[in-house]
């Protein structure tokens, strides 16, 4: 299961400073395309080869609940989502009433908290982590997020807990989750996967607020569908987030390697579709659209079209996506899944000849030369392929700044269409030639 870190404290003790120093200079979406851009609650960090996601509580927005209501919400976030809490304090201001408040609340938690106390700039304020030992954790860790002091001791500290415990799945095995917004249909589509089929091998379950491993075989193909178990209420102050779904789902897309966005035929297209769509981005999965509730779709001979088309107006970051159609309660057109998710994955990890790369390259560049940009000409001197999933190349050229992003977009879309990458997205590095 990925390691999960969720940092909790009271308002503006430094939490989503400490979250932006954990997790460094992340590659992110920097297109200006509708739908993909969101507020960022959970996010993935790199230390010492070991990865693990980050939640940051306080960008759950509950609304005008009550103060300490909205740090009993961060607290149960940490509780029911992280194997490790990092409990942030405030060094200058001292131990407050709510840092005693939340502690009583982690201690219900029984996983492992750490204690940081923030805003410790300089030698002479360590003396004021002191007081905190009264809080009954372990030794308080001193960090300044302003300077970055103490942040690896803290990354250390969090990786000591991290086991290497997730399964590890053969190459061939196609690993794919159904993400959606609520009541899409997701579990149906899930239970007419397996159903139908009857080929189930085993189940594997994670925790039970996380995503369920269930492997099958079809037509001699390995697959394991991932999906995400129920969601757990405490009282009435869940009841206006889907902020626990969407922390799920996130689970359920890093370890998956396709990832099918479930639409609703019958409601169509909402923006809170967008929303998913752009986690998916963000993680750079191999994607198949698949909308559900076909059945329910008044149609004629051209409503099939006329939805694609649809979906390619409102899904332009994911253009490279294949589309399906199927009616999960009826069990319709279900088979039709399987060709997409082989295509999309067998090209999220297709490795390209070094030599057919560098022709295409050159042949976009002799058909299309860079433009003067910055002062300078780009000249592109090689190009090969680094990583799969997603395939991942890098190119080198006498100086990325004369790049436009323009030109840059342009090669990218000559690889795709050149490599026949459909279903997947790529990745394309520039690299300045030594």
């Amino acid at each position: 299961m990925p390691f999960k870190v969720a940092i909790v404290g009271r308002p503006n003790v430094g939490k989503s400073s400490l979250f932006n120093r954990i997790i460094g200079e992340r590659l992110s979406i920097t297109d200006d395309k509708a739908g993909v851009t969101r507020d960022r609650i959970y996010a993935q960090a790199l230390w010492l080869t070991k990865k693990f996601s980050v939640i940051d509580t306080g960008g759950i927005d509950i609304g005008d609940a009550p103060f300490l209501t909205q740090i009993k919400e961060q607290a149960h976030v940490a509780m029911d989502e992280a194997d490790v809490i990092i409990f942030v304090v405030d060094g200058k201001t001292g131990l407050v009433d709510s840092d005693r408040y939340i502690a009583k609340l982690l201690y219900k938690t029984e996983k492992p908290v750490i204690l940081v106390v923030n805003k410790i700039d300089d030698l002479a304020l360590v003396s004021n982590t002191y007081e905190f030992y009264s809080l009954g954790f372990d030794e308080p860790i001193a960090v300044s997020t302003n300077h970055g002091i103490g942040i690896g001791d803290l990354l250390d500290k969090v990786i000591s807990y991290q086991t290497e415990d997730e399964v590890d799945y053969d190459l061939s095995t196609i690993k794919f989750s159904l993400i959606g917004r609520p009541n899409v249909g997701k579990s149906s589509l899930t239970n007419a996967i397996l159903s139908q089929e009857r080929v189930i091998v085993s189940e594997i379950s994670g925790t039970t607020t996380d995503a369920i491993d269930t492997p099958f075989r079809r037509h001699k193909q390995d697959y394991v569908v991932i999906d995400t178990a129920g969601i757990k209420k405490r009282g009435k102050v869940y009841e206006n987030t889907d902020k626990y779904s969407v922390l799920r789902a996130l689970s359920a897309l890093e370890r998956s390697d396709v990832a099918c966005l479930v639409l609703d035929g019958e409601e169509g297209i909402v923006e809170q579709d967008k929303n998913v769509a752009g986690y998916i981005v963000e993680n750079h999965k191999a994607c198949v659209i698949v909308v559900n509730k076909w059945d329910a779709v008044l149609k004629d001979d051209k409503t099939m079209k006329k939805f694609e088309e649809k979906i390619r107006d409102e899904f332009k970051f994911l253009d490279y996506a294949p589309i399906v159609f199927v009616s999960a309660k009826n069990k319709e057109r279900i088979q039709t899944l399987f060709p997409s998710l082989e295509l999309a994955y067998s090209n999220f990890i297709k490795q390209i000849p070094t030599s057919v790369m560098n022709d295409v390259l050159q042949d976009a560049v002799a058909m299309n030369p860079a433009p003067l940009f910055n002062k300078g000409r780009a000249k592109f001197n090689y190009m090969t392929q680094v990583a799969i999933k997603p395939p991942t190349f890098v190119c080198f050229v006498n100086n990325p700044d004369f790049v436009h992003f323009s030109y840059e977009r342009y090669l990218h879309n000559q690889f795709r269409k050149s490599f026949d990458l459909e279903g997947t997205p790529i990745k394309l590095i520039l690299r300045k030639k030594e």
